[in-house]
């Protein structure tokens, strides 16, 4: 296999880390950045270097910005339809926000609850979601059509059992086993729209 030398194998490597990219895929984007130095390299560099230093996950909702609390959090119009979307992933924030979902607040989980993976309760924002419920007259529970997503989220609805929180879910529309972020504007509004109470 030909060699650039270390500094481009290990740059090789660490984008063949990134979703999306497989080992040849990674060494074509590499072989572009090294051909467009000025035009391409330096510029992500230097704004990779930025974005190391600025930004922060939010310590309210965890969705990721340069401040703490973030954007969506600090919006004081955001609380008043009193409504909270739990999601898996920022990935998922930002894909509802895309489709303008309305004047509402997140909860970022950081997955889903997955078993044969390790991944329990504890490894989740869970906690943090059931002391913000308190706040909110509605949670939509936006977790992805997977068989974690669905179980993810019957776990949530029975940790809020026996409250006056009215939990709802993402209506049809949302592929079985699809995720949030590969979903067009359209779909993501009318399910939310949709939305049923579990």
């Amino acid at each position: 296999m030909p060699s650039g030398g270390p500094e481009i194998e290990q740059l090789i490597q660490l984008m063949a880390r990134l979703p999306g990219f497989g080992p040849r895929s990674a060494r074509r984007a590499v072989l572009h950045l090294i051909k467009r130095k000025e035009q391409l390299m330096l510029p992500l560099s230097a704004a990779i270097d930025r974005a190391v230093a600025a930004v922060r996950t939010c310590e309210v909702c965890g969705n990721v910005d340069t401040t703490s609390p973030c954007s969506i959090c600090a919006d004081p119009r955001r609380g008043e339809t009193g409504i909270l979307i739990v999601v898996e992933d920022v990935a998922d924030l930002w894909a509802l926000e895309r489709a303008g979902v309305g004047q509402v607040r997140y909860h970022v989980l950081g997955g889903v609850l997955s078993p044969l993976d390790g991944v329990g309760p504890d490894d989740l924002n869970l906690e943090g979601l059931i002391a913000r419920a308190h706040d909110y007259a509605e949670i939509v529970l936006a977790m992805n059509a997977t068989v974690e997503g669905q179980t993810t989220a019957h776990y949530i609805t029975d940790r809020l059992a026996g409250t006056p929180i009215k939990v709802t879910r993402l209506a049809h529309g949302v592929p079985v086993g699809g995720e949030l972020d590969y979903l067009d504007e359209g779909t993501l509004s009318q399910a939310l729209r949709a939305r049923t109470e579990i």
